[in-house]
């Protein structure tokens, strides 16, 4: 008969990919149980958007299999989000994850990738906050639909709410056509407000939508906020990729790490099955190959896209079979991927002592 002992060492044969850690060292498995040949247990996940959940489950389920005795497996899979670790002082609730979204320039979709990644990210079971960074132009409330907030409560501005996302933006605060004409004082106050008077609950992932260009925000948000990275949006072509490697750098210089590159509007499908390469072809890629930095995907060009973003229902929600909301999902699952790393090598640093012996 199969014991508890041999089901996890056969289990230590099984890595997260990602971590490169096997599952039992990572405390993944849970809740096992062995009775008359059928053997159950949890792989708990750091995330429910893991990309590679099937590849593990498959692994678990095959090396357990082979073990003499067993002739039943069960296997339930979970996620508990790791945070980062990283002390959050300005926010009285627990944001496991704070991950900006950022480019050099405008006009690259940035907030198009926030807003469909935040939607995603809570699409596969985590809990998730959009933080709207871009006051001059703030266009998160129209492509999510909502036009104002909650009451407020216990002194706390209540955060909007829609297809499972917390929301923030200066949007709700002003007028459509009023334009805000600050200096870098107001900015880093109204950016702090946002982090500290809001009542975010407890949230997996925070996502920010900054504004384009390197200036007073993103410094405001790093010194206010210690964020766990940051994805750079292009794209292709090579006027969009010398900005953002301005703002891949930018990130670097306030410290804070650089998940990846998405590059956007990479192609644009046509009705013969051709691709038409519009704004060149391979930018991203290669910006993310010269800077070491993951890749985390090419998103096509599509009109749907825009039309969503204009009436409030992102390419996720209104059309999610389509190639762009495919890619949208993907990238979703590598950031999370990427956050899950970067957490468990933040909570894993240890400070060298060097002992020195008497003489």
């Amino acid at each position: 008969m199969v014991s508890k002992e041999q089901v996890l060492e056969a289990l230590r044969q099984v890595e997260d990919p990602d971590l490169h850690k096997d599952l039992v060292t990572l405390n993944m498995i849970q809740d096992l149980e062995v009775e008359d040949g059928k053997v159950s247990f949890t792989i708990n996940l750091t995330t429910p958007a893991c990309p590679m959940k099937d590849k593990m489950r498959n692994d678990a389920e095959r090396v357990v299999r082979a073990l003499p005795g067993v002739e039943e497996v069960a296997i339930k899979m979970d996620a508990t989000v790791v945070g980062d670790g990283r002390n959050r002082g300005l926010m009285d609730v627990p944001v496991r994850n704070a991950i900006a979204v950022g480019s050099g320039k405008g006009g690259v979709g940035k907030s198009t990738v926030a807003v469909n990644l935040a939607i995603a990210l809570a699409q596969m079971g985590a809990k998730v906050g959009l933080l709207d960074a871009d006051i001059y132009g703030p266009n998160v409330p129209t492509m999510m639909g909502v036009t104002k907030l909650p009451p407020p409560k216990s002194d706390k501005i209540v955060p909007a709410e829609a297809y499972g996302v917390k929301m923030m933006s200066i949007g709700f605060l002003v007028k459509a056509d009023q334009p805000l004409i600050w200096r870098g004082p107001m900015l880093h106050s109204a950016i702090r407000q946002f982090i500290s008077d809001v009542e975010w609950g407890d949230l997996d992932y925070l996502i920010i939508d900054l504004p384009p260009g390197t200036g007073d925000a993103p410094l405001s948000l790093a010194q206010s906020l210690s964020l766990s990275g940051s994805i750079v949006v292009t794209l292709p072509q090579d006027v969009s990729l010398e900005d953002a490697r301005r703002g891949l750098y930018m990130f670097r210089q306030l410290e804070v790490p650089v998940f990846g590159v998405v590059e956007n509007m990479s192609y644009l499908e046509l009705p013969d099955g051709t691709r038409m390469d519009i704004f060149g072809t391979g930018g991203g890629e290669k910006l993310a190959r010269e800077t070491g930095v993951p890749f985390l995907g090419a998103i096509p060009m599509d009109p749907v896209v825009r039309q969503g973003g204009d009436v409030g229902k992102p390419v996720v929600v209104e059309y999610p079979d389509s190639p762009v909301a495919e890619a949208m999902r993907d990238i979703a699952r590598q950031t999370a991927a990427q956050a899950s790393i970067a957490a468990f090598q933040q909570r894993n640093k240890r400070i060298p002592i060097n002992f020195v012996r008497p003489k």
